[in-house]
């Protein structure tokens, strides 16, 4: 039986400022720290690739990409003072992402909305 998919991701890319990769990465540390007490995401992570950088994460649904938003505004703020947003995607089904067209406009995403695929 196949659930009804709500689930949403947000995948952002980012290029580090040279000689700032230690405090990105702590405050990705610190930021992985305050999104495990929310209670609609289902994985978050950063990776890395020389000073390209890489958060993994997937929510619930668009609710739980906004909580997360707001809950990490401050780190997400300083992080961007010593990195660039090269590029931000939101994936999930159609009803979702145009929950979050209004609201991330300002961040220029790229929105994909997954047409077909199951969930378990």
């Amino acid at each position: 039986m196949a659930l009804e998919d709500s689930i949403c991701t947000l995948v952002p890319y980012f290029t580090v400022n040279e000689g700032k990769l230690d405090e990105f990465k702590a405050l990705g540390e610190q930021m992985v720290e305050v999104t495990k007490n929310e209670s609609a995401v289902s994985f978050y992570g950063f990776s890395f690739n020389g000073q390209q950088a890489h958060c993994r994460e997937g929510y619930a649904d668009a609710a739980g990409i906004l909580a997360h938003l707001e809950n990490v505004d401050s780190l997400l703020k300083q992080a961007l003072a010593i990195a660039s947003l090269d590029k931000l995607e939101i994936h999930g089904p159609a009803s979702e992402v145009e929950k979050l067209r209004e609201p991330l406009a300002g961040l220029n995403p790229a929105f994909f909305t997954m047409e077909t695929g199951f969930r378990r």
